[in-house]
């Protein structure tokens, strides 16, 4: 395994939901270090690319024989070491951690943790080391959470728990760090509190991958946006070309204004208030 592998790379990769083609001949490359955002309206096919990503989810077949997902650089991954090797954060882990986890609610410092074992949250099974726990606490540190270790996540705010899953995604020094919709459900302080966080990793090396339809969580450090629609990319190229009311207007399916205030972007339909 190459360490300047690509973070991903599909060829004309096709994954059919219900009969239909949810990703339609996707052919794109994420090199490390290019971080970049993927944005396109509710059930335009993204988070279905971190299930690619992930593995948890598989392409069809070509019939050339080419692969049509590779993760740094291979198509056959043991599950269990790839997840050390992406970092990912979601609603719906979020969601598994506070409200769905059958052992009952876990500490932070359990949470991070467990990310060694490829578990949620499980510690019953294998060993956990002084050097994992060390690692957990500088992971912690690194998300502005070592306050937070000994805390239940069902006692934490929302901004608070994703912080401690921003630990969790790194404790294993991962490759890429994949963002889903990461800010979902946070409000405008933590929102920012977290995009900073992660505006730190990027500087740092860590490749991010934001997956996203809110324009604002486009961080400077991201270079690159890929827009998709139906299944397939519709542009692909430079922030500063895609993040145009015009290019956003056709993505949405509705007249979209631009505005630009320092290094970040802001869309509003036309008509709606401007952002203060």
């Amino acid at each position: 395994m190459s360490v300047d592998a690509p973070v991903l790379e599909l060829s004309d990769a096709t994954v059919i939901k219900d009969g239909r083609p949810v990703l339609d001949r996707l052919t794109l490359g994420i090199a490390r270090g290019e971080h970049t955002a993927i944005i396109g309206p509710n059930g335009a096919g993204k988070s279905l690319l971190v299930s690619l990503l992930t593995q948890e989810q598989r392409a069809l077949a070509p019939s050339n024989g080419t692969p049509p997902v590779r993760v740094f650089g291979r198509h056959n991954w043991d599950l269990f070491e790839l997840r050390s090797q992406l970092g990912i954060i979601s609603t719906g882990l979020h969601q598994h951690f506070v409200l769905g986890n059958s052992e009952g609610s876990i500490t932070a410092e359990a949470a991070v943790l467990s990310a060694f074992l490829s578990s949620y949250g499980v510690l019953r099974y294998g060993t956990i080391t002084a050097g994992m726990r060390e690692r957990t606490a500088a992971a912690l540190e690194a998300a502005g959470a070592s306050h937070l270790a000994p805390r239940t996540l069902d006692e934490m705010s929302s901004g608070e728990a994703r912080r401690v899953l921003l630990a969790r995604a790194l404790v294993t020094s991962p490759r890429a760090l994949v963002l889903d919709e990461p800010t979902t459900g946070l409000d405008l302080v933590a929102r920012q509190s977290f995009m900073e966080i992660v505006r730190r990793l990027a500087r740092s090396g860590t490749t991010v991958v934001l997956i996203t339809h809110h324009i604002e969580e486009i961080i400077p450090e991201i270079e690159r946006v890929i827009l998709i629609r139906d299944g397939r990319i519709m542009a692909d190229g430079p922030t500063a070309v895609n993040l145009t009311g015009d290019r956003l207007s056709e993505l949405f399916g509705c007249p979209v204004a631009v505005e630009a205030s320092g290094d970040y972007h802001y869309a509003r339909p036309t008509g709606a208030s401007s952002p203060s």
